[in-house]
């Protein structure tokens, strides 16, 4: 029985919605259209036989056929790659600083990256993992190229979309009901806690700093072991932990502005190739 080649754009249109979450976000990742990445799909389902993706809830998900055929588009992809850097010599080469805050890194730069890889074998990614408030000094002093952050102010770097802030408790504990509130908070110059007091106190709402950290993995242990509620990034919460805006009968905290994440880019980086192209896979991949 004869089956019918699977197209390497079919692979790539997978491939990329897989990474993305979604078909939009895969579309500037292939360089087409919504419907003609769903067109590609659709042909690499209709010569499999089976369905790849199927919509969830919350995002597409990926069927035990999409998920054993994922690795493999990926290893087409890379030797097409290799093949092509092996017959034309590498495109690009160079080395890419980036920063990028924890609570982004595996939400968002990671579909950055993975497309990023399958273009440009030939250039070193050198990544830090920072507060905003620490890569923003860092890439105005050339120590970074790129960062992806929370800005602190309006203007700065290329705008790419707001993140919403969110309460965040254990259900487990429910410290949420206590009086006062006992919460978790990063350090002093953190965009985020400066938002949870600045709004505490506006509110009038009656509470003590139980637990200081300035990493992700410190505010996750102090909300899971019950200590205190924090305020989080929405992208960075797990699915345990409870968002507290989503308990309507229960939420007494103030609401909280979302973060506008941006792209920044440092003056000495504007000469670089290898910066570029990250600096526009970055926009292609997260622009709003």
């Amino acid at each position: 029985m004869n089956h019918p080649d699977f197209q390497i754009d079919w692979l790539r249109a997978f491939v990329a919605v897989v990474d993305a979450g979604s078909l939009s976000g895969a579309a500037p990742l292939v360089h087409r259209s919504q419907s003609a990445v769903s067109m590609q799909i659709k042909k690499l389902e209709a010569a499999l036989g089976r369905p790849v993706l199927l919509r969830g809830p919350r995002h597409l998900e990926v069927t035990p056929a999409g998920a054993e055929l994922l690795s493999y588009a990926r290893r087409v992809l890379d030797l097409q790659a290799e093949a092509h850097t092996a017959l034309f010599g590498p495109q690009l080469a160079g080395r890419v600083r980036l920063g990028v805050p924890d609570d982004y890194a595996s939400a968002y730069l990671t579909p950055v990256l993975r497309s990023f890889a399958h273009r440009y074998h030939g250039v070193e990614i050198e990544l830090t993992c920072e507060q905003s408030t620490s890569l923003i000094p860092r890439l105005g002093r050339g120590e970074l190229d790129l960062a992806l952050v929370s800005r602190d102010k309006p203007q700065r770097g290329h705008f790419l979309f707001d993140e919403p802030l969110v309460w965040v408790g254990s259900p487990q504990h429910e410290v949420w009901r206590r009086d006062p509130l006992p919460i978790a908070v990063y350090e002093s110059a953190s965009l985020a806690r400066i938002a949870t007091m600045k709004a505490l106190a506006a509110r009038r709402r009656a509470h003590r700093i139980v637990y200081h950290s300035s990493s992700l993995a410190g505010q996750l242990a102090a909300v899971e072991s019950g200590l205190a509620v924090a305020v989080l990034t929405r992208c960075s919460v797990p699915a345990h932990l409870q968002i507290l805006q989503d308990l309507p009968a229960e939420f007494d905290l103030p609401l909280l502005d979302s973060m506008e994440v941006a792209v920044l880019r440092s003056k000495v980086s504007l000469r670089s190739p290898a910066v570029d192209a990250m600096y526009e896979q970055m926009l292609r991949t997260l622009g709003s």
